[in-house]
């Protein structure tokens, strides 16, 4: 499906130099600044405010970054920032790499913020870029990562703990079925595997494109015919959520054999995914013939594989189902579901009857900031998303060995849910520890 780009941070923007001849009259640095203190450092100084609202983006700011970050959105995003990880409170360090180059670490009430900032000598040192990509979480606690699920609007899931399922660190609605978006490939990925290990199939087995979808992905733009490997397909599959790949593979291993996995796996209510759509048939759903939508969700199983047959030569216009799925959620009953207990024992199942490679796939995104990354052994990310819908879902292995599943889930059928919110949620829990 449409792919959920995850980000590492919220404050965005390329560290990129200014046109002098257009640049704005230069933003005056702070009074108090002493002939010691260089540029950088003041203008970090100023970033505390620019965080609170205290000091307007306009005063501060290069054009070249007010072309890329409007007021407005800093504004947006400055307020989910202090939402999640309160008030900035001061500039805790600067480690300059030059003199227009530097990481800043910004002491907020509940975390630390750490990224790269730049200025401009051009435009009178205004900032030209500005990126945090780290949260170091300060005196978080289970409970205020509970409180925080819990006030967010639709319905949420959530589980971390053991894979083996004993003693979950955290859990709540861990066995509601849930839209899981793009989380479904994981199931691709398990029949692929385990079919691998029998045998039956080679990573390097070559195979012609055949099928196309719509993006994410890129696959979509290759000519029919071209040689791929069922290695290539399931890492654009897992990696970049390439929906080609997916439906290629879907058709390589037949939609019952996927279907199969996801019953043998333990899924709680398989017969929330039956039949199991491929990523053009929802699109064809959602963004054709509002009554065959319907329809569709008015059918039993049999009657949905004729309506799905149907749409076999249908096409979309791809400006057309961006809006679609840019807007308000559409029928989030038509989707994939499952709970976080079922993708616990989904991976339990990987882990015993599927070829270990698959998880060496899982691991080409790791879906984390490099700081939060590196508390753990390994590293392994799925993520899925549409208006209404997210879903994260890692998979940590720590020091001992032991394999921990982190499982974020937020439906909201009335409005599209905010990434960030929940990616800044997933790693305040990932940075906690076992």
């Amino acid at each position: 499906m449409i792919r959920h780009a995850l980000v590492a941070a919220a404050l965005l923007a390329s560290p990129i130099a200014a046109n002098a001849q257009e640049a704005a009259p230069p933003a005056p640095v702070p009074a108090d600044t002493s002939a010691e203190e260089s540029a950088l450092e003041a203008r970090a100084e100023q970033v505390v405010g620019l965080i609170n609202g205290d000091v307007a983006p306009a005063e501060v700011f290069s054009d070249a970054m007010l072309a890329q970050v409007s007021p407005e959105q800093f504004a947006a995003v400055s307020k989910q920032l202090v939402s999640q990880f309160g008030p900035a409170i001061a500039l805790q360090g600067l480690t300059t790499r030059s003199r227009t180059d530097g990481i800043i670490e910004i002491r907020m009430e509940r975390a630390i913020a750490r990224g790269p900032l730049v200025i401009d000598p051009a435009e009178g040192n205004r900032i030209s870029g500005l990126l945090f990509r780290e949260f170091e979480p300060v005196d978080d606690s289970l409970e205020k990562i509970r409180a925080d699920l819990e006030a967010l609007p639709g319905e949420v899931g959530a589980y971390f703990g053991p894979v083996k399922g004993n003693a979950p660190v955290l859990e709540m609605n861990a066995e509601q079925p849930f839209a899981i978006g793009s989380s479904f490939k994981l199931y691709v990925l398990a029949a692929l595997s385990e079919e691998i290990r029998q045998g039956k199939r080679q990573w390097d087995d070559v195979v012609e494109l055949e099928t196309k979808s719509f993006p994410s992905g890129k696959l979509q733009d290759w000519p029919l015919g071209a040689p791929l490997t069922l290695h290539t397909l399931a890492s654009l599959m897992i990696s970049i959520s390439d929906n080609t790949a997916t439906d290629q593979l879907i058709d390589i291993l037949g939609r019952q054999r996927v279907a199969e996995v996801m019953r043998a796996s333990g899924h709680a209510a398989p017969g929330l995914n039956d039949p199991f759509l491929k990523t053009r048939e929802l699109f064809l759903l959602k963004g054709g013939d509002p009554q065959r939508l319907a329809d569709y969700r008015a059918a039993g199983p049999e009657e949905r594989l004729a309506i799905l047959a149907n749409t076999a030569g249908d096409d979309l216009d791809l400006k057309a189902l961006a809006r679609t799925f840019d807007g308000k959620p559409i029928a989030l009953d038509v989707e994939w579901l499952a709970s976080a207990e079922d993708l616990r024992k989904l991976f339990l199942y990987m882990m015993m009857k599927g070829d270990p490679r698959a998880l060496e796939v899982l691991s080409i995104n790791a879906g984390l900031p490099d700081a939060v990354a590196d508390k753990w052994k390994h590293v392994a990310f799925k993520g899925g998303s549409e208006p209404g819908v997210l879903h994260l879902t890692w998979l940590l292995q720590d020091e001992s060995g032991e394999w921990h599943l982190l499982n974020l889930a937020w439906n909201n059928p009335d409005d599209p849910v905010d990434q960030d919110t929940l990616t800044l949620i997933a790693q305040r829990i990932a940075s906690l520890g076992r």
